[in-house]
């Protein structure tokens, strides 16, 4: 016979979040191929179990506390690792069910229906135009059945178990309310997984294993989020999200309002200090900048939807994703076409910080740099964006190759192992590229091209380890003054070079270090120079060899260096690309590169023999 539960206290409640957050995290593939509404992305899922892997954290590190405590410390963890919009959503539920609890140190039945339905009120009030058929609807039913089944019994374990049997009911009735739903013939996804939480709860009740959900995900299978466009309405590029911390915040329905004159499906949550702002926009940066007015901006991201719908739509699975961080300069389709993330490093102009090639696009950065009255800086991404980037791609394979900066120029292969060192990330498997832009970026395309044909990550980094010794990069710069700053040359010499109108060129040894190669008098022998010893280089002619130019607003020299490779070498590729702010920061505008990578001498398969 079951040990009947009178009432619910703090050590309780974390661990029903516990137990809630796992069994989200098991299902969510499953959320996320329901996810058409609002916009087809695929990633209701991913920020439901986001949100939630951050209110058991909170919690974790509270340890044993008081339900009151433990009430208000949950819904803290949800607004700070709010994802997306069922993510925010989660957060006005969890905030208003913690005002319902108050200073209780315990909760019965009706305490509990009480809670859920100030939650679902909260969630009601949060929007301005609430939608039928959605995470709304499934709280609001959900928060009714509580109040009558708590009327007829005050065992916690029969409350949620009939909870939850109309919670399930619930569910299934959004396919008929709105119209999106009934046409793709799913249920909601953010009701989907608001159910799943509680079943959570139910299972560890019952004393029932969570385990991962086994991969469904063969070719060719049905996925409904993939199949669906973006209504005209509601098709904006970037899912933007930012956290504002501030003495004297604004009230939610003014920042709503402000919002709303960036695009739609806005969310915000105002708590004390903490001002969390979700909308989807093409101009995340007017969002941040607007956001800004208000307090400190401590964390902002833009997701491109667009990109991630596309992504969607890949059918084939493979053993290994591929991660690059954002000084890759690979072009956008690209990487969408080989399915290569990007985690973003950050760029700073004074007080202003922003999320590279994300949130600040190259041409922007360029545009600002010119009117700048002092240099900007650049740093590595911050810890939790690694910690996303890598679960999201771990989500889609078995194993996660990154290639990642040069550890001799940048701190972000240090952060990113202490990543993985700090999630338990153990799929993870980090690669130092010893080089910048494009030299980085096609070893990310290499190493995505060999995972596309089945090879494991180990093979990828042994493969990406032998491409990189017979590659290289000749770099020159237009003025001294980003040299000077980052101490590559000595204030004496940058002014007889600029005197005598001399131009360094540059590469990088082997262990990554920038290192002068030769110099020249006059710009306009620059490129016959560089030619000259890339030909050098690649003597004897390779059989396979990929070219990329990266520039910092020099496009015609680009072009007559590509012009140039091309007749002379017939690459595999020659890519042409504006240079992120990361790298133009450092080497300042008219400064550009040429990097080659040869392939010659790849196996023709794994030494292992491919996927096993």
């Amino acid at each position: 016979m079951a040990i009947r539960i009178a009432y619910l206290d703090g050590p309780r409640l974390a661990r029903s979040m516990y137990a809630a957050a796992d069994w989200v995290a098991a299902g969510r593939d499953e959320i996320n191929r329901l996810n058409v509404f609002p916009v087809p992305d695929g990633d209701t899922g991913t920020n439901f179990s986001l949100t939630l892997r951050s209110v058991a954290d909170t919690l974790q590190a509270l340890g044993n506390a008081p339900l009151d405590q433990t009430a208000r410390a949950a819904a803290r963890g949800a607004v700070l690792g709010a994802r997306g919009n069922s993510g925010m959503m989660l957060a006005h539920f969890l905030l208003g069910f913690a005002d319902a609890i108050g200073d209780r140190k315990t909760a019965t039945a009706l305490d509990l229906a009480r809670a859920l339905r100030q939650g679902a009120d909260a969630l009601y009030q949060s929007l301005d135009e609430p939608r039928e058929g959605t995470i709304l609807t499934v709280a609001r039913e959900v928060a009714q059945a509580a109040e009558s089944v708590a009327a007829s019994t005050t065992d916690l374990r029969v409350f949620l178990t009939r909870t939850l049997e109309m919670g399930h009911a619930s569910l299934a009735r959004t396919t008929d309310l709105l119209a999106v739903l009934k046409e793709a013939g799913v249920v909601d996804a953010g009701g989907k997984g608001f159910v799943r939480m509680f079943e959570g709860v139910a299972r560890l009740i019952q004393g029932d294993p969570i385990l991962p959900a086994p991969s469904t995900g063969t070719t060719g299978e049905f996925n409904p989020a993939a199949e669906f466009s973006v209504a005209a309405e509601r098709d904006f590029q970037f899912c933007t999200e930012c956290l504002v911390r501030g003495e004297a915040l604004p009230a939610a329905n003014e920042v709503r309002a402000a919002m709303h004159n960036f695009g739609g499906s806005v969310v915000v949550i105002t708590t004390g200090d903490i001002l969390k702002i979700h909308v989807h926009t093409d101009t995340p940066e007017a969002v941040f900048a607007h956001a800004g007015r208000w307090g400190e901006i401590t964390f902002k991201k833009a997701d491109d939807m667009r990109a991630q719908h596309r992504a969607l739509r890949h059918d084939e699975t493979r053993p290994v994703a591929v991660v690059a961080d954002s000084s890759a300069d690979l072009p956008d389709a690209v990487l969408d076409r080989h399915q290569i993330s990007l985690v973003p490093l950050q760029v700073t102009f004074g007080n202003d910080t922003y999320q590279d090639r994300v949130g600040l696009r190259p041409a922007d950065f360029y545009q600002r740099l010119r009117s700048a009255t002092a240099l900007p800086t650049t740093s590595q991404p911050a810890p939790g964006e690694f910690v996303r980037t890598f679960r999201s791609a771990a989500a889609q394979a078995d194993e996660v190759v990154a290639v990642l900066l040069s550890a001799s120029l940048s701190g972000t292969h240090q952060a990113a192992a202490a990543a993985v060192r700090a999630a338990q990330l153990d799929a993870v498997h980090l690669f130092d590229s010893r080089t910048v832009s494009l030299g980085l970026g096609m070893l990310a395309l290499r190493a995505s091209e060999l995972a596309e044909s089945g090879w494991r990550a180990q093979e990828i980094i042994t493969e990406l380890d032998r491409v990189r010794s017979q590659s290289g990069l000749f770099l020159t710069v237009d003025t001294y003054e980003n040299l000077l700053r980052s101490g590559r040359v000595s204030r004496g010499k940058a002014w007889l070079a600029g005197m005598l109108d001399v131009k360094p060129i540059l590469s990088l040894d082997d262990t990554g270090k920038i290192v002068p190669v030769d110099r020249v008098r006059g710009r306009d022998q620059v490129v016959s120079r560089v030619l000259s010893l890339v030909d050098r280089a690649l003597t004897p002619r390779p059989k396979t060899v990929r070219f990329g130019i990266a520039h910092a607003e020099a496009p015609e020299v680009a072009e007559q260096v590509r012009t140039a490779l091309v007749a002379a070498y017939q690459p595999k590729d020659c890519f042409v690309s504006l240079a992120t702010g990361v790298l133009g920061t450092h080497v300042g505008i008219g400064a550009w590169a040429v990097f080659f990578q040869v392939e010659d001498g790849t196996p023709t398969r794994p030494a292992t023999g491919g996927r096993g």
